[in-house]
């Protein structure tokens, strides 16, 4: 028994220590990120609603009714639902827009949910600062009241002018309203029901898809995970967690992988922003960078006669011409990269600025040295 006892008291320091080297051996964790973070759960999303509206209580800044004929028409039909007859009226207030008010509804919001809700003029309102949307109903793809909204609407932007001038802060016609919208209807969506479950990765990619399954299972034990294309793994739920799908998610969804990319190059020659993958790699290649500049310089010169001279002035033009070929510019060479960073040292030290590196990555992909993807935005 003492023997016994000593070789275990033994085994489980060392197995701690083996168990820190495996850790400290396997890289740093900054590496390995969460599977809630790689993938979504199918079924687990948002749906868009959407209503038409309109906002009173506008100083002077709505509609103009006789160009916004769906104002005029929304202010009349209201109108009459309360009481009160203007057909054939000739109203002239500009304190009404018509709006278009839109929402995301969440996952599983059930009846008495507030949500925030975006509202944004539909005519030729100046600004929708202190207004109040009236009841609005917001509707889905369906054709479904999901939710109504209703409150006062704040804006983030503003605008001011006078006779001779106008200014204008941010976009004063759209505004939020703040827990303005109230859910009516659910979404049925029975998640304790399934009997599988998909997981859809944000960036699909084979190896990614795979090491999360076999991360999974791996927990699970078995093969319960299995990915069936590069966006998409199947997971059969076990019978341990039947009717228990959120405590099993739980748990799968802080389990951590190292996710693969491919290595790309994506370029936005627009703005002239480069940004490149970690796993670029660039064979030994020379390159020689130089532009043809002329610089064309005008100086007139006035020409006038000596005193009590029979002439006349006049203005003699002087160009002056200057070519830059670019002859200070020397080959260089880009020896094979390891690591991005030495990529990025050796264009560096062309000396060339973002617009020309991108016509030089684009050069160096056509001669087959760039081992990678460019994806021009």
């Amino acid at each position: 028994m003492f023997r016994k006892a000593a070789l275990t008291s033994l085994v489980t320091p060392l197995a701690a220590l083996l168990a820190l080297g495996l850790a400290m051996a396997a890289g740093p964790a900054q590496a390995l990120s969460r599977i809630k973070d790689l993938a979504s759960v199918e079924g687990v999303r948002s749906n868009q609603i959407l209503g038409y509206g309109i906002v009173v209580g506008l100083n002077g800044t709505g509609d103009t009714l006789n160009n916004a004929p769906f104002t005029k028409q929304s202010l009349t039909a209201m109108l009459e639902r309360l009481g009160v007859n203007t057909r054939g009226a000739n109203m002239r207030t500009a304190n009404v827009a018509a709006v278009m008010v839109t929402a995301n509804l969440p996952p599983f919001a059930t009846q008495g949910t507030r949500i925030d809700v975006t509202v944004s003029a539909l005519g030729d309102a100046k600004s929708l600062q202190g207004g109040t949307l009236l009841v609005t109903p917001l509707l889905g793809a369906d054709g479904e009241v999901y939710a109504v909204s209703q409150g006062p609407v704040a804006i983030a932007g503003f605008s001011a002018e006078g006779d001779a001038s106008k200014i204008t802060r941010g976009v004063p016609t759209v505004g939020r309203i703040a827990n303005g919208g109230v859910v009516e209807r659910e979404i049925d969506f029975a998640l304790n029901k399934l009997k599988t479950l998909r997981l859809s990765l944000r960036n699909p990619d084979f190896t990614t898809a795979r090491r999360m399954a076999a991360a999974i299972n791996d927990f699970l034990g078995g093969d319960a995970a299995e990915p069936t294309d590069p966006s998409t793994v199947v997971l059969q739920i076990p019978p341990r967690f039947q009717g228990n799908m959120i405590r099993m998610l739980t748990d799968i969804e802080q389990l951590r992988i190292e996710p693969d990319q491919l290595a790309r190059i994506v370029i936005d020659e627009r703005s002239g922003i480069i940004v490149m993958g970690r796993d670029v790699r660039v064979s030994t290649v020379a390159v020689a960078q130089g532009n043809l500049t002329v610089t064309i310089t005008e100086q007139p010169q006035v020409s006038q006669p000596g005193p009590l001279a029979n002439g006349e002035t006049v203005v003699t033009p002087r160009t002056n011409v200057k070519v830059d070929t670019g002859g200070g510019n020397k080959l260089a060479l880009v020896r094979e990269s390891v690591t991005l960073a030495e990529l990025v040292d050796g264009l560096n030290a062309l000396g060339i600025g973002p617009r020309d590196l991108i016509s030089i990555l684009q050069a160096i992909k056509a001669s087959g040295a760039l081992q990678a993807e460019i994806e021009v935005m």
